[in-house]
C-alpha cells in the first residue's frame, strides 16, 4: 500500500526525468524494437518466404538481455497453426491445454500469470482472470520471429517472472513482394477445415507497407472417458472393485473459425522515423459437449430403473471474441540523443452464451420419484481495453556508453458481466421412453427464469499505472552489460456492481522498485557467457481482488475477495553458457533460479462457511514464499561438420522444479511439468527440390493442489512429420501430420468437501479421467507473387 500522493510523485519523477534529458527511446533490444534506419536491401523476398533456400536455426542476439529468436522458417516447415503451436518447440514452454491445443504458455511451467507476453515489444489484454493472452489467438502466418526473453529489463513492465515471450509480426521491412497460402486441414472425424492467407509488402509513397489477411477453420474433436470412485484407494486396495460410483463418457468438440489481419505502415529518414502498425484477430467459436453418465464400468444400456444410465447432458458454448491492437511510434534523433513516443490501444471483447441441459434418471422410482430435466443458461461478456504510452531517451557518454531514461504510463479498464438462468421440471415416464443415442436433452427445452447477476459476476476494474525507469548500457571489446532500475506505481478501483449495496468501491496503491542487470561476454569468436539478474512481479488475479463472497467456490467452503492484495515479487538469476557450431548452429545450457515472496495463498478467515458447520470462509492473502530452478539445454546446427551440410538437427530439454509450503506441507507450484524436451531434424534435397523432418515432443507430470482438490495431469508424445515439394522459384506445396501419435491427457482427481477431510485423506470422490485426440493432416501450398 502506498500514500496517494506517492503516484504523483512518480508521475513527477518520470517526467522530469524524460524532459530534462530532453529526446528517445532505449537502444531497442529485439524485443522491444528493431532499429529505426534500416537497410531495404536486406529485406526478405516473397520467394525467400515461400521457397526455403536453407534449414531454419535459433538466432543469436548481440544484445546484453539472454534472448533466443528464433524467425518463421525455423517453424513454418511444420505449418503451425497459432503461437502457441510454434511455441511448442522452444525450450521451457509446456501447456495443460486440451490435446492438440496449445493456449496458456507456461514458461518453465509456471502458470500463464507468471509469463508476460507482448506482441510487437507491446503487451496485449486478454480473457483470463491471471491477466494472461491464450496464444492460439494469433495465426502463426503473422508470425516474423518468436523471441524467448529469459530475464527482465528495466525498458519493459516487470510483469515476468518466469520471463517474457514476444511474438514480432511481419512488418514491411520484412517482406518484398507477397505471396498466397491455401490448403485444408483433415482430422480424425472426417472433418475438412479450410486455410487461407494473403501476404503483401512493398514500397508505397515514402515508407513501406505490409498487409496480411487469414483465415483458418478450427476443429478439435476429442473423446473423455472418466472413472469416478467413493473412497480413497489408499484405504482400500480394492477401491475399483468396491468403491466404484459411476464412469462418463464424453464426446468434446471444438468449431470454428478465425479470421485475423495485420497492417503496418513505415518510414525511415534520416534522422525521424514513423510506424504505425496494428492487428485484428476474430474468433467464431462453438465448443459441443455431450456426456454420458453410466452406474457400470462398461454398458451402455438406456435410463434407469432398468438401464444403465443415469445422466444425458449436453452443453454448448458459443464464443465470440474479438481481439485488436493498433500501435504508433515517432522516433527522431536530436543533437543530444535519440526521442521515441510511443502510444498504443489494444482490446479484448469476450462474448459467450453457454447452455447446458440435462436428464437425470437417477432418482428413487420405489418412492415415486420421476426423472428431472435441468436447464441452465449463462451469458459472459468482458470487455477488456488499455491505452498505453511511452516516453523514451537515449543519449551518448561517451566510449560505447549510453544512458536512457524514460517513462511510462497504462490506463485499463475491465468490465465483467456474468449473468445466468436456470429451470427445473420433473418428466414422468421419461425412463422408458427415451433413447440417449436417438434423443438429446435439447428436445425437452422450456423457457429459461430471467437472467440474473451470478455473485461477483457484474463487476469493473479501472487499473492505472505510471512507471520511470533509468538504465546504463555499453560494449567493451567482448563485454555488453546494461544495468537500470524502474520505479513501478499501480492504483486500481474495483466496484462489484452485485453487491454495489454494501460494498462500496474498493481502492488499492502499491509501488516497486524493480532492479535489473545483465552481461554478455564473448571469450572467443564462438564461445559465450550470459548472466542476468532482475526483479520482477505478478499482479494479483482478478478473481482474487473482487470484494465478492462467492458461496461453495473452494468445495463446500465459501471464497471471499481481497482488494487490498499486493503483487508477488520475485529476485531471478540466469547463468549460461552458448557456442557456435559450424556455419549456423548453436549449442547453449542456462540454469536459472526464481525466490519468490509475497505469495498469494488462500487463508481460513475463521467465519464458519454457509454451508454450516465444517465449513469456512477462506480469503487470498499475501502469506507464501516459494522458489523455482532449473536448466535448459537446446541445440540447433546443420551437420555440415560431419559432411551432411544439407540435414539440420534441433532440440532442447528443460529439468525443471520448484517449492512451496502450503496447508498440506510442500509442493512444486501448481501445474509446473518436471521436464519437457522436443528433438527433430529438416533434411533438404536440393537437386530433387524436396525436403522432409520430423519432432517429437514429450512433457512430463504436473501436479496442482488446491483446498479441496488435488489433480495430476500427464501427457502423451507429439510426433509431427512434414513433406514438402518445390517447384520453380515461387511454388511449394506441404504435407503435415500431427499428433501421429494419437496423443492423450490423463488427469488423476482427488476431491474432497472441506480442508479437514483433505488432511485426513477423506475422500468425497476419486476420479480418473482420460482425454484423447486423433492424427490431423494438412496440405498446405504457398505461390509467390
Amino acid at each position: 500500500m502506498i500514500r496517494t500522493f506517492s503516484l504523483r510523485s512518480a508521475a513527477a519523477l518520470a517526467i522530469v526525468a524524460v524532459l530534462a534529458t530532453a529526446p528517445a527511446v532505449a537502444q531497442p533490444t529485439s524485443a522491444d524494437t528493431a532499429p529505426i534506419q534500416r537497410d531495404e536491401g536486406d529485406i526478405t523476398t516473397s520467394q525467400d518466404i515461400v521457397v526455403l533456400g536453407s534449414v531454419g536455426y535459433r538466432g543469436r542476439s548481440d544484445e546484453a538481455e539472454p534472448v533466443l529468436s528464433y524467425d518463421s522458417e525455423f517453424f513454418q516447415r511444420f505449418e503451425p497453426l497459432t503461437a502457441g503451436d510454434a511455441l511448442k518447440r522452444v525450450p521451457s514452454v509446456t501447456f495443460l491445454s486440451d490435446v492438440i491445443e496449445s493456449d496458456g504458455a507456461r514458461l518453465r511451467g509456471l502458470p500463464p500469470g507468471y509469463t508476460q507476453i507482448l506482441i510487437n515489444g507491446e503487451r496485449v489484454p486478454g480473457n483470463g482472470d491471471d491477466r494472461s493472452f491464450f496464444m492460439d489467438r494469433i495465426p502463426a502466418e503473422l508470425i516474423d520471429r518468436v523471441e524467448i526473453l529469459r530475464s527482465s529489463s528495466a525498458r519493459r513492465t516487470g510483469d515476468a517472472v518466469a520471463g517474457t515471450i514476444n511474438i514480432e509480426l511481419r512488418d514491411g521491412f520484412e517482406l518484398d513482394g507477397g505471396y498466397v497460402r491455401a490448403g485444408a486441414l483433415y482430422f480424425d472425424d472426417e472433418e475438412l477445415e479450410p486455410s487461407l492467407g494473403l501476404v503483401y509488402g512493398g514500397k508505397v509513397g515514402p515508407g513501406r507497407l505490409l498487409v496480411g489477411l487469414n483465415f483458418q477453420g478450427r476443429h478439435n474433436p476429442k473423446r473423455k472417458r472418466s472413472l469416478r470412485y467413493g473412497d480413497s484407494p489408499e484405504n482400500d486396495p480394492d477401491f475399483r472393485v468396491n468403491e466404484f460410483d459411476n464412469r462418463e463418457d464424453q464426446s468434446d468438440t471444438r468449431d470454428g473459425k478465425d479470421y485475423s489481419a495485420n497492417a503496418s505502415y513505415e518510414i525511415d529518414g534520416e534522422t525521424t522515423g514513423f510506424r504505425i502498425s496494428g492487428f485484428y484477430v476474430r474468433t467464431d467459436r462453438t465448443e459441443t459437449e455431450r456426456s454420458f453418465e453410466y452406474d457400470d464400468p462398461t454398458a451402455i444400456s438406456g435410463p434407469l430403473p432398468s438401464g444403465n444410465l443415469l445422466t444425458d447432458n449436453r452443453n454448448v458454448n458459443n464464443i465470440d471474441q474479438e481481439n485488436y491492437s493498433i500501435d504508433a511510434r515517432l522516433s527522431h534523433d536530436w543533437s543530444l540523443g535519440k526521442t521515441t513516443l510511443r502510444l498504443g490501444h489494444a482490446r479484448f471483447d469476450d462474448k459467450q452464451r453457454e447452455s447446458e441441459n440435462e436428464i437425470d434418471f437417477d432418482v428413487d422410482y420405489d418412492d415415486g420419484e420421476v426423472p428431472v430435466f435441468e436447464q441452465a443458461f449463462t451469458a459472459t461478456d468482458i470487455v477488456d481495453k488499455e491505452y498505453t504510452a511511452k516516453l523514451d531517451h537515449e543519449f551518448d557518454l561517451g566510449h560505447d556508453i549510453q544512458l536512457v531514461v524514460g517513462g511510462f504510463y497504462q490506463k485499463k479498464k475491465r468490465n465483467t458481466a456474468i449473468l445466468d438462468a436456470d429451470g427445473e421440471e420433473d418428466f414422468p415416464g421419461l425412463e422408458t421412453s427415451y433413447d440417449q443415442f436417438a434423443d438429446s436433452p435439447d428436445d425437452l427445452l422450456s423457457p429459461f427464469d430471467p437472467l440474473e447477476p451470478t455473485d461477483g459476476g457484474v463487476s469493473r476494474i479501472e487499473e492505472r499505472r505510471l512507471d520511470g525507469f533509468a538504465l546504463v548500457q555499453g560494449k567493451s571489446g567482448g563485454l555488453t552489460w546494461e544495468a537500470g532500475i524502474r520505479y513501478e506505481t499501480t492504483r486500481f478501483d474495483i466496484t462489484d456492481f452485485t453487491e454495489a449495496a454494501a460494498i462500496p468501491t474498493q481502492r488499492n496503491e502499491y509501488e516497486k522498485w524493480l532492479p535489473s542487470a545483465s552481461v554478455k561476454f564473448d571469450l572467443t569468436s564462438r564461445d559465450r557467457i550470459t548472466a542476468s539478474v532482475a526483479r520482477t512481479n505478478r499482479r494479483p488475479d482478478f478473481n482474487f481482488i473482487s470484494p465478492a463472497l462467492l458461496e461453495e467456490e473452494v468445495g463446500d467452503s465459501d471464497l471471499l475477495g481481497n482488494p487490498q492484495l499486493g503483487p508477488e515479487t520475485a529476485w531471478g538469476f540466469d547463468l549460461g553458457y552458448e557456442r557456435r557450431i559450424g556455419r549456423t548452429g548453436i549449442v547453449g545450457i542456462n540454469a536459472f533460479y526464481r525466490d519468490v515472496t509475497d505469495l498469494i495463498e488462500l487463508t481460513n478467515t475463521g467465519e464458519e462457511g454457509s454451508e454450516g458447520e465444517g465449513t469456512f470462509v477462506y480469503q487470498p492473502q499475501n502469506v507464501g514464499d516459494g522458489k523455482v530452478w532449473g536448466v535448459e539445454f537446446d541445440l540447433s546446427t546443420d551437420l555440415g561438420f560431419l559432411g551432411l551440410p544439407d540435414t539440420g538437427l534441433f532440440g532442447n530439454v528443460s529439468w525443471l522444479d520448484s517449492e512451496i509450503t502450503d496447508f498440506a506441507g510442500k509442493r512444486r507450484f501448481n501445474g509446473q511439468s518436471d521436464y519437457v524436451y522436443n528433438i527433430g531434424f529438416v533434411q533438404d534435397i536440393p537437386r530433387w527440390g524436396v525436403a522432409f523432418g520430423a519432432t517429437h515432443r514429450k512433457q512430463g507430470a504436473a501436479y496442482d493442489r488446491v483446498i479441496s482438490e488435488e489433480v495430476r495431469t500427464t501427457y502423451g508424445a507429439d510426433l509431427e512429420i512434414f513433406v514438402e515439394k518445390r517447384i520453380g522459384s515461387n511454388f511449394t506445396i506441404r504435407a503435415v501430420g500431427s499428433n501421429l501419435l494419437n496423443g492423450a491427457k490423463r488427469e488423476v482427481f482427488n476431491k474432497f468437501d472441506n480442508l479437514e477431510d483433505q488432511q485426513t485423506r477423506d475422500f468425497d470422490e476419486y476420479e480418473l479421467e482420460s482425454e484423447k485426440a486423433g492424427p490431423v493432416f494438412q496440405l498446405m501450398a504457398r505461390y509467390a507473387f
